[in-house]
């Protein structure tokens, strides 16, 4: 099993930068692929980002692109998103998420969907005023 603790969200003005980390515990963690999702009010589950199991390959959802850097260090059973230019439409709950169905998976193995991930987070609050 793999528990995961977010933190580091908070309340900040427009064009500022936040860092986001995911804490892991679990023998499993530094094989999974990790991923940062984001659910604003009203609205679906979002990809935001995503690192394969060695930190070597990363993903990113089109709206964070170019802002948002993801990566891990598996000395440390951590995960890190850091979100620099934030918008206001940055405003969500952010979830960090596990993905433990290929251990150590061979190639760029990077799962944008939700449903590949068995493992999550109890979310934390990100809001960007304008």
């Amino acid at each position: 099993q793999v528990q995961l603790v977010e933190s580091g969200g908070g309340l900040v003005q427009a064009g500022a930068s936040l860092s986001l980390s995911c804490a892991a515990s679990g023998r499993t963690f530094s094989g999974c692929a990790m991923g940062w999702f984001r659910q604003a009010p009203g609205k679906e589950r979002e990809f935001v980002a995503v690192v394969s199991w060695s930190g070597g390959s990363t993903d990113y959802g089109d709206s964070v692109k170019g802002r948002f850097t993801i990566s891990r260090d598996n000395a440390k059973n951590t995960v890190y998103l850091q979100m620099n230019s934030l918008k206001p439409e940055d405003t969500a709950i952010y979830y960090c998420a596990a993905d433990t169905s290929r251990q150590f998976a061979l190639g760029d193995y990077l799962p944008r969907s939700r449903n590949r991930y068995d493992y999550w987070g109890q979310g934390t609050q990100v809001a960007v005023s304008s």
